[in-house]
């Protein structure tokens, strides 16, 4: 990638070593975008947080936590799919593609994916996207045991890492977009993100989704309120990094975590209660925020989807159904695609 275009995306370049280098914006940018995204979010009807924003260090690391849950099925499940790719996603693959991970977190499932590329690439190129911290470590790790891995991380949304991975160069990339972080979105919004990785891709991408299945309500409210607490834990948590960050005064013991499931929207809910009438201030967002008692914040959208209706909404935004990959009890897919 040239250096003007690094610029004007405006990414400062970090090489870490011959094997690691990593893009981020500057940081006046990331607060900027905080600051005005809370100050918006907040002063309308009704209140809400982008779940982005879950994701600095601590909220990252509250979320591998929750991934370990008993009541938390979606990531085991998940991995049980990706175990069983090992035979059948290379033949959808050659040595030329590189691995373009949306929200890696932790990187637990990508060295399944990196196992799978091992088999058949001398060198692997991997770039994780995510607007964490976390990437960094996590990919040191990832270094430690893969030898042929080199690593571009990206630290920032998911729609500037696609921004910047359009204008890189032009090596065939296999997008992959795990743990059904796509049900976040609304369905307006996940319509146009869609179209966004759409026109990212080149011909001869593929693009890997994983998507959580409509199941028994019991099941899906438990999975996002645990009996550990660490689910309410981690919905807190963005209070705290508004704090931390925008100057704020949030007292989080005047605040509850609430998880529902709306059987007509099929999706889980996620808000945070205020348990008193209260005043907040928010300095860097220039922000005096009234709250009523039981008064809600949203928080989070958790979709969930039926088979068809993940074959029409990624026809419909412009890609070719591959193939689709179940778990044993039908509570996850996976779904390969090709522009089309």
């Amino acid at each position: 990638m040239s250096d003007t275009i690094q610029k004007n995306l405006n990414y400062k370049k970090y090489v870490i070593d011959s094997r690691l280098q990593y893009f981020k914006p500057h940081s006046t940018k990331i607060e900027k975008t905080f600051a005005e995204d809370i100050s918006s979010s907040l002063d309308g009807t009704p209140k809400f947080i982008n779940p982005k924003y879950f994701y600095d260090k601590k909220g990252s690391e509250l979320f591998e936590k929750i991934c370990t849950l008993p009541e938390y099925y979606p990531t085991r499940t998940e991995i049980s799919i990706l175990k069983n790719l090992q035979d059948e996603l290379p033949d959808f693959l050659d040595h030329n593609f590189r691995l373009v991970e949306l929200g890696s977190g932790s990187s637990t499932k990508t060295r399944l994916l990196l196992d799978i590329f091992t088999n058949f690439q001398k060198k692997i190129e991997y770039f994780p996207i995510d607007i964490s911290e976390i990437l960094t470590e996590s990919s040191e790790l990832l270094l430690q045991d893969y030898d042929n891995l080199h690593i571009t991380g990206i630290i920032d949304t998911y729609e500037g890492g696609l921004e910047f991975l359009k204008t890189y160069d032009d090596k065939k990339n296999l997008i992959i977009f795990l743990g059904s972080s796509f049900g976040n979105f609304t369905p307006k919004d996940g319509y146009q993100f869609l179209q966004k990785i759409n026109s990212t891709m080149k011909p001869g991408d593929l693009f890997l989704i994983g998507l959580d299945l409509v199941k028994d309500k019991d099941l899906l409210e438990s999975a996002y309120d645990d009996s550990q607490g660490i689910t309410a834990e981690f919905n807190l948590n963005v209070l705290s990094r508004i704090n931390d960050e925008l100057d704020a005064d949030f007292d989080l013991n005047k605040f509850a975590h609430r998880a529902i499931y709306n059987d007509k929207d099929q999706r889980i809910e996620m808000y945070l209660q205020s348990l008193v009438n209260q005043s907040v201030i928010i300095s860097k967002s220039n922000l005096t925020l009234n709250l009523q008692k039981n008064e809600l914040i949203h928080t989070e959208y958790s979709h969930k989807y039926r088979i068809s209706q993940i074959h029409d909404f990624l026809t419909k935004t412009g890609f070719k159904i591959k193939h689709t990959w179940l778990d044993d009890n039908n509570h996850f897919s996976l779904t390969l695609v090709s522009k089309n």
